[in-house]
């Protein structure tokens, strides 16, 4: 093998290395199914999301990426609920968070039609979609609640396609 052939193979194999290792512990790439959070987030966009090594810097409004055991996929919602809150969502949309009304500017379709009551429990978290009219989140699933274990990352910027670039959140 020639000494160029020899300096390609040992490039080519480091950056596979360090692909792996960026995804395995940095950052990884999700591709929006559904229209959950419209118009935040269409379907089709795709987004790098940070991995979440230390829960507790997670604000409620982050774009969160999380593992649903209910569904067997990887999902992306926003979180509404940290452990020890209580949530209420009135019928005219209205989100409560610890008897303050949350503020949403991210939310154009607000849905709703329910009054639900929430009381987040330790180590779990609230998430609902942008869409409320048209999101199947923690309203309609059978545990409310997402385990900080299944919490994947945080969607920081939308790539593709690139008349939608810009930075989540």
């Amino acid at each position: 093998m020639s000494k160029n052939l020899k300096e390609y193979v040992v490039i080519i194999f480091a950056a596979i290395v360090l692909t792996i290792l960026i995804n395995k512990f940095l950052l990884f790439k999700i591709v929006v199914p559904t229209p959950s959070m419209a118009p935040t987030i269409e379907p089709g966009d795709q987004l790098f999301a940070t991995r979440i090594h230390n829960l507790s810097k997670m604000e409620r409004g982050d774009m969160i990426v999380f593992y649903s055991k209910e569904f067997d996929e990887r999902m992306i919602k926003r979180l509404i609920g940290l452990p020890g809150d209580k949530v209420e969502i009135k019928e005219d949309g209205t989100v409560n968070v610890n008897n303050e009304k949350l503020d949403e500017p991210y939310i154009k379709y607000p849905g709703g039609k329910v009054n639900m009551n929430f009381e987040v429990p330790e180590d779990k978290y609230l998430l609902l979609g942008d869409n409320r009219d048209n999101s199947k989140d923690a309203r309609y699933w059978s545990d409310k609640y997402i385990d900080g274990d299944d919490i994947l990352g945080k969607a920081q910027i939308t790539v593709w396609p690139l008349n939608r670039f810009n930075f989540a959140n």
